[in-house]
């Protein structure tokens, strides 16, 4: 391997993201088969997705895609190029990507949630408890489709209490999530238990003071406490 390519993929899996963009930058790629280009652009893609430079990330990403449809890495590509789709709002896009690989034979429980995303930011709310469901049935445990399906439950009042205790298994998987938390909190809030509600959703702002839907969830909170 070559030294500066090996330095990157040191700094790579040291989770040093910046210091192995910038020698991944410097590698002299002209010598380099298609196999090792495709690499190189994964490597760089996730770099890039990692310090959320999302535009870049997507250049070398669409490259590793072009090739073979059943190669594994093309497949967490594909898988990465649906979470910057979501992270920007590209619904479709992201869906795109996701039923490619659903096509090629790739099902899983992180898949069907981000559908179930998609399709709630979509306001597509039946397809996103459908997909949330489909997650579940695969993990049982998966916290980030108890979560989504509890909290999908809880705001379009499909079931409110069944909500409320995916949203607190959600809790017990990850007590430190800020958007665990607050779905627990704002479920708490729609079943009527304010004191519990507002517990939950101090401790979501704790964790992400900045966060706008927590902030506003307390607000309502707050105020049908004063009423």
């Amino acid at each position: 391997m070559r030294p500066k390519y090996e330095e990157a993929i040191k700094f790579f899996t040291m989770k040093r993201w910046d210091s192995a963009l910038q020698s991944f930058l410097e590698v002299d790629t002209s010598v380099f088969s298609v196999e090792e280009k495709a690499e190189y652009s994964y490597y760089i893609g996730l770099c890039y997705t990692k310090l959320e430079r999302f535009n870049d990330a997507v250049l070398y990403l669409e490259q590793v895609v072009t090739g073979e449809s059943g190669n594994l890495r093309i497949c967490q590509c594909r898988l990465t190029l649906a979470y910057i789709y979501l992270s920007t709002r590209r619904y479709k896009m992201a869906e795109f990507e996701l039923d490619r690989l659903i096509k090629v034979g790739v099902k899983s429980a992180q898949i069907y949630t981000m559908f179930g995303y998609a399709s709630w930011c979509q306001k597509l709310n039946e397809d996103a408890i459908n997909y949330y469901e489909k997650a579940l049935e695969l993990e049982a445990t998966n916290a980030t489709a108890l979560n989504g399906l509890g909290y999908v439950l809880v705001e379009t009042g499909k079931d409110t209490p069944r909500g409320l205790e995916l949203c607190k298994k959600a809790v017990e998987s990850r007590p430190t999530s800020a958007a665990y938390l607050d779905s627990l909190g704002w479920a708490y809030f729609k079943t009527g238990e304010i004191s519990e509600a507002r517990s939950y959703l101090r401790r979501a702002l704790d964790l992400a003071p900045r966060h706008k839907e927590i902030s506003n969830h307390m607000k309502a909170v707050v105020g049908g406490e004063a009423s």
